[in-house]
């Protein structure tokens, strides 16, 4: 067993394969067990050398965590000082108030902004005015095409002017022409009536010497001429007076008729053409304008593509020298509303510290549901609110007409 180790390291010539003997079985299991010792040996080494440097790793990773850790509550632990608000907070100058939200307006003697609708419709084709500009009643604002109006405008006229004539000339019968024929129509038949008389007088007074000097035929001819002549010279004098006595009343009431109801519808056509030149109704400021040249608007207003549906084509204020505040006072809070010689109220515009004090002028006393301040008609709402309305004077006041403020209205 001593040599058995060595006998592996004396492999056979390969040049004499059929000499080889069978393997020793002692000396074949010696060098696996050589092999498995040197592999146990090599193994354990290895993982030593690796679960070191994982340890490391390990431990540093904690470390750092435990800096982290403490650094965090370092920073988390510094107590920081609350920034001061950019305006004081929404609170009640009084006692005993009631809040209420509001809407600047302009100030109106009634109602609210002036939302002024073009009466026709068509294309813009000039706009006078922008936004901001103080105007006064009568100011052009914007022009809407009229070239067809102003051309039934113009037939209408002319027709009035016909009809006029017809009745000018009517009331100015008999013409002096006209009447100068038809009395010499009437001396023509006054000849013709002598002519005829005289040949029957002598028709006659030669059958009345001879009966055989002339039929009788002849005789009732002349007669029968004579009376013709008698009844057109009766005609003629008619016609003369007729023609003498001018145009008949009821054909100049009728002209009259037709005339007026002429003149009027020129009227009308005429009105209804300066009607495409909107223009302002007051003294104002010109608040929006939602329309430009090109623009397509109705009765109903200009089209917004934005909002799809139809705004007014002007928004007017009155002069702002003063402004007023529409305020919605709770259903629930109306009965705590102090009396119109007692109420007060102060104003305070959002983002500001800014608290403007306000003259009462009015309730308006219907009570609906609260959807002015969203604009939504379809909002389905259970609460109902009460308008009153406050002004007070412009000045210097950073608020604009359509702006939300905060009301509180308190008791004298």
């Amino acid at each position: 067993m001593q040599t058995t180790p060595n006998k592996p390291a004396a492999e056979p010539a390969p040049a004499k394969p059929a000499n080889v003997k069978p393997p020793d079985i002692a000396s074949a299991a010696a060098p696996d067990t050589l092999a498995a010792v040197q592999v146990k040996t090599e193994h354990p080494t290895s993982q030593r050398a690796g679960g070191g440097y994982r340890n490391k790793i390990i431990f540093g990773l904690s470390i750092l965590g435990v800096l982290a850790a403490l650094v965090a509550a370092y920073l988390f632990g510094i107590e920081r000082k609350a920034l001061p608000p950019v305006f004081a907070p929404v609170s009640s100058p009084y006692e005993s108030a009631i809040y209420a939200n509001g809407i600047i307006e302009s100030d109106q003697s009634s109602g609210s902004n002036i939302n002024i609708y073009p009466e026709v419709f068509g294309p813009i084709t000039q706009v006078f005015v922008h936004e901001g500009q103080q105007v006064s009643a009568g100011t052009p604002l914007l022009a809407i095409d009229d070239s067809v109006q102003k051309a039934n405008t113009e037939q209408l006229r002319l027709q009035a002017e016909a009809a006029l004539a017809v009745l000018n000339e009517l009331k100015a019968q008999p013409r002096e022409e006209t009447l100068a024929i038809a009395a010499a129509q009437a001396g023509l038949a006054e000849s013709n009536l002598k002519v005829s008389r005289d040949q029957y007088d002598k028709d006659r007074a030669s059958y009345d010497i001879d009966p055989k000097s002339i039929s009788k035929d002849v005789l009732d001819t002349a007669e029968d001429a004579v009376q013709q002549a008698a009844a057109g010279l009766d005609v003629a004098h008619k016609q003369y007076e007729l023609i003498k006595a001018g145009a008949w009343s009821y054909d100049i009431v009728d002209q009259e008729k037709q005339y007026e109801a002429l003149r009027q519808a020129y009227q009308a056509a005429n009105a209804l053409l300066l009607k495409y030149s909107v223009k302002a109704q007051v003294d104002g400021v010109v608040l929006a304008v939602n329309a430009t040249v090109g623009s397509y608007v109705s009765s109903q207003g200009a089209y917004n593509a934005y909002t799809q549906g139809l705004d007014p084509l002007l928004v007017m204020s009155a002069p702002q020298d003063y402004l007023a505040v529409r305020c919605y006072v709770d259903e629930i809070l109306v009965s705590r509303l102090p009396s119109k010689w007692h109420i007060v109220a102060q104003m305070l515009i959002r983002g500001t510290d800014t608290k403007v004090p306000l003259e009462f002028v009015r309730v308006q006393p219907y009570v609906s549901p609260k959807i002015e301040l969203s604009n939504e008609r379809q909002e389905q709402v259970d609460l109902r609110v009460l308008p009153v309305i406050f002004r007070f004077p412009k000045q210097d006041a950073p608020v604009y007409p359509g702006q939300l403020v905060d009301v509180f209205i308190g008791k004298k």
